[in-house]
């Protein structure tokens, strides 16, 4: 007998859609039956993954959406639910990073990092689950009560690691923002749960890996290996699932071991 989970019916906003990480989750989502809306300000790239995910014969829709915006975050929320249904998966992925020494950091950058992070994270979270919560207190209608929020955090969230250290701080935002909102909202039925990725390889740094710097962290890694974004398919689905109702509030590491 073979276990699976199906996400039929689903309804699921992924945030940063429009490559690495983001693009990964939304085909996944898709493939376990989600009807999936791709979000990012890079619309073009999600009109691609948008045509690759129907061409697999998968649901899809584009929105536009800035999350250091929350005109954007409002508009891209109302759109999504009024052309596919009520949202009832959050995927909050968008996160950027600079890459300089604590004391060489100006405003800009740490605005730039907490501004899309910490706060566009926050308030994209805020508006679904706002959602999410009058659904469940039979003021605004739709078929499923309750909600799937994964907020994408980092190892960088748990463990210092050197000259990113904005990032290590906002990440650590993230996690205790994932558990401030499970506390407030798992009686709702609401399961807000985040995910610590390690080091994958994606488009975005797939480079960096073949150079002298890239090589020298790969083998500081416990098994002096890089991970790949399908690595996180099976957790993803699994936190989508009604089958993790019983999980609220975790903060799970998909390391290969590195923050151990």
């Amino acid at each position: 007998m073979a276990y699976s989970i199906d996400l039929s019916g689903r309804v699921a906003f992924i945030t940063g859609a429009s490559g690495g990480l983001g693009a990964q989750f939304a085909r996944t989502l898709a493939r376990a039956g989600a009807a999936v809306v791709l979000a990012s300000r890079r619309v073009d790239k999600l009109k691609e993954l948008r045509a690759q995910i129907d061409g697999e014969g998968g649901d899809a829709r584009v929105v536009e959406l800035d999350v250091t915006h929350r005109g954007s975050i409002k508009a891209a929320v109302a759109r999504a639910e009024t052309e596919v249904g009520s949202i009832d998966i959050l995927i909050n992925n968008s996160g950027v990073s600079t890459t300089q020494r604590l004391q060489d950091v100006a405003e800009d950058d740490f605005d730039f990092i907490f501004n899309t992070n910490v706060k566009g994270a926050f308030f994209v979270a805020q508006e679904v689950g706002k959602r999410m919560l009058a659904r469940a207190k039979g003021a605004a209608p739709g078929n499923y009560t309750g909600g799937r929020i994964i907020n994408i955090a980092s190892v960088a969230g748990l463990k210092v690691l050197p000259q990113i250290g904005v990032y290590c701080m906002s990440k650590a935002a993230v996690v205790q923002m994932t558990r401030a909102m499970a506390v407030e909202w798992g009686k709702f039925g609401i399961n807000v749960n985040a995910i610590c990725p390690g080091y994958i390889d994606t488009e975005i740094n797939h480079h960096h890996w073949q150079t002298e710097s890239g090589q020298k962290l790969v083998n500081m890694l416990p098994r002096k290996r890089v991970g790949q974004p399908q690595d996180l398919d099976a957790l993803l689905v699994m936190l989508c699932s009604d089958q993790s109702h019983f999980i609220n509030g975790a903060i799970i590491s998909a390391d290969d071991g590195f923050g151990a």
